[in-house]
């Protein structure tokens, strides 16, 4: 299909020669004023590049710009104008056109910028595809589950979402933090600035102060170019600092100040900087207790939680459970092209009783497991990981009776038929002592 263009001129012979020129490649359109363009556009739903003279009577071309703009922001826009109006034509492209060209039109050069703005086009609808992609990943939908402490999380969310409030979130390790903070951050009005994320954990110190301030080129051995911290990429975004518990003291000066001030220096350097960056800080360690033991600065810990949001255990809301796995159910089976359809009683029985130590990310992994391994429709015991039948089992009063201690029997079978008889291989597949699987075996009388 072709592309569509629409060729707006006061003089006749303009317009026609060019729409002749292009209609060679391009449906072509016709237009000798900006109140006829306007009509075009309204009945020809298709036009996507306009080639527009910048100097015509009753509406110009700065007019007929913003009104395209006002109907249709996709419609990319080229104006033709003489040297005496260039000046116009550069204001015309920080309004949001894409380009201008001088009179004589050169055809080759015109032939090229259309290519080009059609290129740019097709790239910002990716870009705004690819943002509805990520918006939609981080929705606040995909914060499962309906028990009370989900949504106290909810509502707490929507409200700091809606500010660009400094914000704490506290919780075990894999209890969802990071979602949190994203869809604080793709539902605020930054949304459509950087989300820019740094474990503080995970690098030295001294890189540490690199990657998050930056750093001017000959500031240590090795530092051949300025390079651009965190916080500057971060600039009219957020700024996700995970692991906020484990950032070292001198670092912890420096970040009180940015909270302070909005600003910085970087490594080497001594300009200041300032930039507009919202910070969503992560720990699962107990910050107030580092404050009391001075491993944290107090200063640094008000200033963090003018928002603080706890992100409870799984555990703490098992009535959720359900809704989790079916969640992530639907999401697995898609993304590895299985045709799943639900979960047996007796997989979604054991699954309830685990402890989850480690939390919402530990059941993902479970569910995904168990997606992959299935042979059939359904999940069912058969198809959940070996350790989640042995421990659910064996944390049961009595070590499992009845139904139970059956599957936990056939877990066990089933793992040492798998290595061939190892039962260290065995035990540490299924996620117990060698000594626990000893017991088992000696208390059914298998050898």
């Amino acid at each position: 299909m072709k592309h569509s263009i629409l060729v707006v001129d006061d003089d006749k012979a303009i317009r026609d020669n060019m729409a002749k020129y292009l209609s060679a490649d391009y449906t072509t359109y016709i237009a000798s004023n900006g109140h006829e363009a306007i009509k075009q556009i309204n009945n020809n739903s298709d036009i996507e590049i306009i080639i527009s003279d910048l100097k015509m009577p009753e509406m110009d071309g700065i007019e007929l710009l913003e009104k395209i703009q006002e109907k249709n922001r996709s419609i990319v826009t080229i104006f033709v104008t003489g040297f005496s109006t260039i000046e116009s034509a550069v204001d015309a492209m920080r309004k949001g056109a894409y380009d201008y060209l001088t009179k004589p039109i050169d055809l080759n050069k015109l032939e090229i910028t259309i290519k080009n703005a059609l290129e740019n086009k097709n790239l910002r609808s990716e870009n705004v595809r690819l943002k509805e992609q990520i918006r939609e990943k981080f929705d606040s939908k995909n914060l499962v589950g309906s028990s009370p402490k989900i949504n106290e999380i909810l509502e707490m969310v929507k409200r700091v979402s809606s500010t660009k409030a400094t914000a704490l979130l506290l919780g075990e390790s894999g209890t969802g933090k990071e979602l949190v903070a994203n869809v604080i951050h793709f539902n605020s009005t930054v949304a459509d600035g950087p989300f820019i994320k740094v474990n503080c954990s995970a690098l030295a110190e001294g890189v540490l102060e690199s990657e998050l301030f930056g750093h001017e080129k000959g500031a240590f051995t090795g530092a051949l170019f300025m390079k651009k911290g965190r916080f500057e990429l971060a600039d009219g975004g957020t700024l996700f600092l995970d692991e906020i518990g484990d950032l070292p003291p001198t670092i912890q000066v420096k970040l009180l100040r940015f909270l302070q001030e909005s600003e910085f220096e970087r490594v080497g350097g001594t300009k200041t900087l300032h930039v507009d960056v919202r910070i969503i800080s992560a720990t699962n360690k107990d910050l107030e207790q580092l404050v009391r033991e001075e491993k944290f600065r107090e200063d640094l810990f008000y200033r963090l939680k003018v928002v603080t949001i706890v992100v409870p255990p799984l555990r703490e809301r098992r009535e959720d459970i359900g809704m989790i796995v079916d969640h992530h159910l639907k999401r697995f089976s898609e993304i590895h092209g299985k045709q799943i359809k639900g979960i047996s009683s007796d997989a979604m029985k054991l699954i309830k009783k685990y402890n989850w130590p480690g939390n919402i990310r530990e059941l993902m992994n479970c569910i995904e497991s168990a997606v992959v391994m299935s042979l059939e429709d359904e999940i069912t015991v058969e198809s959940l990981p070996p350790f989640l039948t042995m421990k659910t089992a064996v944390d049961l009063p009595g070590g499992g009776t009845g139904n139970l201690e059956e599957i936990e029997k056939k877990a066990i079978l089933d793992a040492l038929n798998k290595v061939g008889g190892n039962k260290a291989q065995a035990a540490k597949n299924l996620g117990i002592g060698l000594r626990t699987l000893y017991r088992k075996l000696n208390q059914w009388n298998i050898e």
